[in-house]
């Protein structure tokens, strides 16, 4: 049940080559437990069921885990940094699924581990031709469309830089030091900062002009989040809110806008939270909008200001039932012994205010009224177009074209 002679390895100067012999593995692997299926019902968990056992058990525990590691946390990413067109279209519709399987698979894995961990030591012969052929079944369709779209795609976009840059990344997951490395130099040149380092994409969707660009940022604002919600962005209200403290350290966080109009942004929180306590000590704060998909963000600076408790309640009513009731349990930033005591606190106000609990007087809105509104949008060579907005005494905006 062993195979006695070794394949030739591609070196990490060729990762999609040690990605593919990866999978090949694999499916040595997969064979393996087929032929432990056959073998058990006639033989039990002798001495090879126990060293196929093993062998499965070391490479779905640990070689398997890096391999998924070097796809998502390298290749796939390092791909959708450079894709266009098509490429990128595919991506977005692969890299989803291929995430997604990498965690089903994991689940099954656990399954057949159990069993397979049985096997090696001799404690029991069973295992589930079902849980089997369904785990092959998975990593078998998953490996084909890693080799018919994504390999071929990697090979057709990455540079040889980018190829060593891939490499270096799948070695140093391993533990393995790059050929013609001394210990000194290793330390000297951390890899995974020279990785990131070259992580980069060149933007071109899009660009903005003095013409293309209302003479409203409020209305130019509104402009750019309706072409974010029809091009279908992943939570285009998410935003960043950055506040600073009293002694000056700043902080930041993303919250959802609820509101803008000519008065301001508009979000909610506890106001006993720490960008709550810390609007208290210094009411201004700065709003950050990224909407990666059209290579776009907006940067708002301003003064921050609590909403009337009319408006509040009004939103806190509109609000799910699960969401206002948590709004009672939680004291938003302040330590919390486990989740079970933060769970039994929900419990409780279920309990006490059923489906028509009050709106906790330390949670609201806040409104930030903008003095600063930038509008960035990626263009080629990083010569970024950015369009700033300041308010001037009169209430009138001054337009500005800064350097990127």
């Amino acid at each position: 049940m062993t195979d006695s002679l070794f394949e030739a390895v591609p070196g990490f100067d060729q990762p999609i080559a040690v990605l593919k012999h990866c999978h090949d593995r694999i499916r040595k692997q997969l064979g393996t437990l087929q032929k432990l299926l056959a073998h058990l019902p006639e033989h039990g968990a002798d001495v090879d069921a126990q060293q196929a056992a093993k062998a499965v058990l070391q490479y779905f525990s640990k070689a398997a885990p890096k391999h998924h590691e070097d796809e998502e946390q390298d290749l796939l990413p390092m791909l959708q940094a450079v894709a266009q067109g098509d490429d990128a279209a595919l991506l977005r519709s692969l890299c989803p699924e291929i995430m997604k399987e990498h965690q089903q698979m994991n689940v099954a894995w656990q399954t057949l581990d159990q069993q397979l961990q049985q096997i090696a030591c001799g404690a029991a012969a069973h295992l589930s031709a079902a849980e089997v052929q369904h785990f092959t079944a998975m990593y078998t369709a998953h490996m084909e469309t890693e080799e018919s779209h994504i390999a071929p795609m990697a090979k057709r976009l990455f540079s040889n830089q980018q190829m060593a840059q891939l490499g270096a990344a799948m070695q140093e997951r391993r533990g393995i030091m790059a050929v013609g490395s001394t210990a000194a130099t290793a330390l000297a040149r951390p890899i995974k900062n020279a990785r990131i380092a070259h992580l980069r994409t060149d933007y071109s969707h899009a660009s903005l002009t003095e013409s293309d660009v209302l003479n409203d940022p409020i209305a130019q604002f509104a402009k750019w989040f309706d072409e974010a919600l029809k091009a279908e962005v992943r939570e285009p209200n998410a935003m960043s809110i950055a506040t600073v403290a009293a002694g000056g350290r700043p902080s930041s966080r993303i919250v959802l806008v609820k509101d803008f109009d000519q008065l301001g942004f508009t979000w909610f929180t506890n106001y006993d939270s720490r960008k709550g306590r810390e609007l208290q000590q210094n009411p201004t704060a700065a709003l950050l909008f990224h909407w990666s998909e059209l290579e776009r963000q907006v940067r708002i600076e301003g003064r921050v200001e609590r909403i009337s408790a009319a408006e509040s309640d009004a939103y806190f009513n509109s609000r799910p039932l699960q969401s206002r009731l948590g709004a009672l349990a939680s004291d938003q930033s302040l330590p919390v012994a486990d989740r079970a005591q933060l769970e039994s606190r929900y419990a409780q106000a279920a309990a006490q205010y059923g489906e028509h609990p009050p709106r906790p007087e330390q949670w609201g809105g806040y409104r930030l009224i903008p003095d600063a509104i930038e509008f960035w949008q990626g263009r080629p060579s990083r010569l970024h177009d950015r369009i700033l907005f300041t308010l001037r005494a009169d209430g009138s905006w001054l337009r500005q074209r800064l350097q990127p």
